[in-house]
């Protein structure tokens, strides 16, 4: 056995190694399988690229006959298309469909194409026949149509993908950060800048009235950035401290939730002095008196005292002793 296959070795590379190249004449002749493994009964196709003058009249070698081996036979001949690649000449691609139904490994031989008396051949091919597993324990009923094969899930993948797969990989990862950039864009979120763990409401709130008073902006004539950024910081406050989304809401639709609050409803009408003073200036261009806007800051402050989460006392320890 070992010396059969050693004889079917050498009669396959002897005869690819001692095939002619393709050379750069007036006419170039080039072939290539789609497949070099081929599930008998089944077909591939043997793609031919002829370049050659605008002018020749070329022909193919091959017989009528509709076998290129005794073995692999020409089940079509489709009809090929020309293209014009400038400086005089022009590529023809055609296309010969192959079958075979033994299995095997076989040489298909060069094709020889012709131009008046101008012969170029191509490379031979080695072609691997592989035959359909039969389970022989089961009774024959019938022969299966070739169409009958078991169909595999990358048999719909082009050959041109399998070959460049790496291209369609580098494709969705390149789109796929497109859409992470876009997204984080939209969002407004660095993802490659480390996060710092949020200040609770209340907190957050306090060190942000005490750095809009020490930016004095009324102080120098701000007062409509002074009242925008001072009801900024109560509408955040009272988003991350009672889930109402007042960054979006008006100042009457604000009142008007916290008053339904148990928690705020005896400080609403101090957030509703502050929201009122504010539209006054930012809106009507109302210039405030400065005891109005201490007044403002003040009852600010106030607001976020008196709705500061209360912590409840940890219990006592069941082994502690209480002295009476």
């Amino acid at each position: 056995m070992k010396v059969k296959k050693l004889l079917q070795t050498i009669l396959i590379i002897v005869p690819l190694a001692m095939a002619p190249a393709a050379r750069a004449g007036n006419v170039v002749i080039k072939a290539k399988l789609d497949s070099t493994h081929l599930l008998m009964g089944r077909t591939t196709a043997l793609h031919l690229e002829i370049v050659e003058p605008k002018d020749a009249v070329g022909r193919l070698l091959i017989s009528d006959a509709d076998t290129l081996t005794a073995a692999i036979e020409i089940a079509d001949r489709p009809k090929g298309d020309t293209t014009d690649i400038g400086n005089g000449r022009h590529q023809i691609n055609r296309d010969l469909i192959l079958q075979a139904f033994d299995s095997g490994l076989y040489v298909i031989p060069p094709i020889r194409y012709a131009v008046d008396k101008e012969v170029d051949s191509t490379n031979a091919l080695a072609l691997k026949v592989i035959p359909v597993k039969v389970d022989t324990t089961q009774e024959i009923i019938g022969i299966k149509p070739v169409e009958g094969v078991p169909y595999k899930f990358f048999d719909w993948v082009p050959q041109w993908l399998i070959d460049y797969w790496w291209i369609a990989l580098l494709v969705l990862l390149l789109l796929a950060a497109l859409l992470a950039y876009l997204y984080f864009k939209r969002k407004n979120v660095n993802p490659l800048k480390p996060l710092h763990k949020r200040l609770p409401p209340y907190e957050e709130a306090m060190q942000r009235l005490e750095a809009l008073k020490a930016r004095q902006l009324w102080q120098q004539g701000q007062e409509k950035a002074y009242y925008t950024e001072l009801t900024d910081i109560l509408r955040e406050y009272i988003d991350r401290r009672f889930s109402v989304n007042a960054v979006e809401m008006t100042s009457t639709e604000i009142i008007a939730t916290l008053k339904a609050n148990g928690e705020t409803k005896a400080v609403d009408q101090q957030l509703a002095m502050i929201l009122e003073m504010a539209d006054y200036v930012k809106f009507a261009a109302q210039k405030p008196l400065a005891d109005d806007n201490e007044v403002a800051y003040q009852r600010a402050v106030n607001f976020v005292e008196q709705t500061r989460p209360v912590v409840a006392p940890e219990p006592a320890s069941a082994g502690k002793e209480v002295k009476s």
